[in-house]
């Protein structure tokens, strides 16, 4: 189930008027963690699996803070959040480790490559803004190489240097945008992201931002989002002024 924020309107299926103020957009930028690959729940029992090895638990509290931020910034909230009895380099090392093994062949959540390839036979440009490192993306993706190669390019936050600041920092979305060869406004493009942290690194960028959240992400940190929905599935891409499926 959607939820609109609106006001003005824009043409629906059949040419009936539905109430939005959304902005006509060109271009889009897909956040991957959670909202393109089912990973959340991996990363979530290798971080608990790491914590619990130093005799501690890992709290919701902390889970929301570091859900879409960079590895390094994950690391470092965790060390020094829970006071774990380790550096956050090597803490760092473990939590890299244990990705290359238990993300291979994350699959795909619902929706999303229907959307990716028809934004990409319509000729919108897509461009992937992940958190991620280059190394943790080349395993998680390796099952589905075809699809994530349609993407224009991709900015792995933990391995860019352009990106200084990871989210909610607007760093990786206007860096993003940016790499487009058109160079398109930040008010031309739009954001998918299933975390708090990415949207609000979206909204900052001054881009709208579609939040897919997983379930227990709490109703105040939907709020900023452009548009709240239950999956993929659910995207209108006419309501944003790209072509809508057939």
């Amino acid at each position: 189930m959607s939820r609109l924020f609106s006001t003005g309107s824009v043409l629906g299926a059949g040419g009936s008027k539905m109430a939005s103020n959304f902005r006509k957009v060109t271009h889009c930028i897909f956040d991957m963690d959670g909202l393109l690959l089912d990973t959340e729940k991996i990363y979530e029992k290798i971080l608990r699996d790491l914590i619990k090895s130093y005799n501690t638990t890992y709290p919701w509290a902390t889970r929301m803070k570091v859900m879409g931020t960079t590895e390094q910034r994950t690391v470092s909230i965790i060390v020094n959040d829970l006071k774990l009895s380790c550096t956050v380099d090597e803490f760092l090392k473990k939590f890299r480790e244990k990705q290359l093994v238990d993300l291979a062949g994350a699959p795909l959540m619902r929706g999303a490559e229907r959307l990716v390839r028809h934004l990409h036979e319509n000729n919108i440009p897509i461009a992937l803004a992940t958190s991620s490192g280059t190394d943790s993306v080349e395993v998680k993706t390796k099952n589905h190489q075809e699809l994530f190669n349609l993407f224009h390019h991709k900015v792995m936050g933990s391995s860019d240097a352009e990106v200084k600041e990871g989210k909610p920092a607007p760093d990786i979305f206007l860096v993003a945008a940016s790499r487009f060869p058109d160079k398109p406004s930040p008010d031309q493009c739009l954001v998918f992201e299933d975390a708090p942290n990415g949207v609000t690194a979206g909204v900052s960028a001054g881009m709208q931002v579609v939040m897919v959240p997983d379930p227990n992400v709490k109703e105040d940190q939907r709020k900023h989002a452009t548009l709240v929905l239950d999956t993929l599935e659910d995207f209108k891409p006419e309501l944003f002024g790209l072509p809508a499926f057939k």
